[in-house]
């Protein structure tokens, strides 16, 4: 006698819904599309709720710190108001277009932003604006009178002392300060006070022969 298939058997089967016939692999990635979907959501909804602290710091926001400040640029003398955070060359470049003071390295190292303050050679790159109230500031720019170069600045001429000319004003004001106290200094106390005046061009033994004839020639005047 032939076996026949359990009748009830093949109705459970037919019957069964085709959802519930879901493979395991299917189901697993029903499950992590969901999760994902969810994941996306909650990522969306981050920016919105950080963006509250920026836009408050945003609004709280003060105007910068300013103080009044006195001094003496070339024989001439003001009363400014500078922000505390300004630097002695941003002061005389920006305020008083007094261009001649470069910025070059900007952290105290090139010297292409020496100027005199009170006789003495300073980076003006390292010195806060506040700091220069009461003091006497001469600049490049200081150094020609009634329309005629100084001394110095024609020996850097006759010499060929400047090439690019970037780090020129800086050598000028630093071989100023040297004369003004050695009067006719040699090469080696001119290689000396010149140290930490660079310049890119390497022209340095035509600048130490422009300070040393000016020395020379002019008694130290300058």
């Amino acid at each position: 006698m032939r076996d026949t298939p359990d009748a009830s058997s093949d109705s459970q089967q037919g019957n069964r819904p085709q959802s519930e016939q879901r493979s395991p692999q299917a189901t697993s990635r029903h499950t992590c599309l969901e999760g994902a979907g969810a994941t996306v959501v909650a990522t969306a909804a981050v920016p919105a709720l950080g963006s509250a602290p920026a836009d408050a710091a945003a609004s709280t926001m003060t105007a910068p710190v300013t103080t009044a400040i006195r001094l003496t640029v070339n024989g001439i003398s003001h009363r400014v108001e500078v922000e505390d955070r300004w630097t002695l060359a941003e002061l005389l470049r920006d305020q008083f277009d007094l261009t001649g003071t470069k910025i070059g390295c900007d952290r105290n190292e090139c010297g292409a932003c020496t100027v005199l303050m009170n006789g003495q050679p300073v980076y003006a790159c390292s010195q806060l604006a506040v700091w220069a109230d009461g003091a006497d500031v001469q600049t490049v720019e200081g150094l020609a009178h009634n329309g005629r170069l100084s001394p110095l600045q024609q020996a850097f001429i006759d010499h060929n002392a400047p090439q690019c000319g970037f780090c020129t004003p800086g050598q000028l004001m630093m071989a100023t300060a040297l004369l003004n106290t050695v009067p006719r200094p040699d090469a080696a106390q001119v290689q000396q006070a010149l140290v930490g005046n660079l310049c890119r061009c390497s022209n340095y033994n035509a600048i130490v022969e422009a300070v040393v004839a000016a020395g020379t020639q002019q008694g130290g005047a300058t």
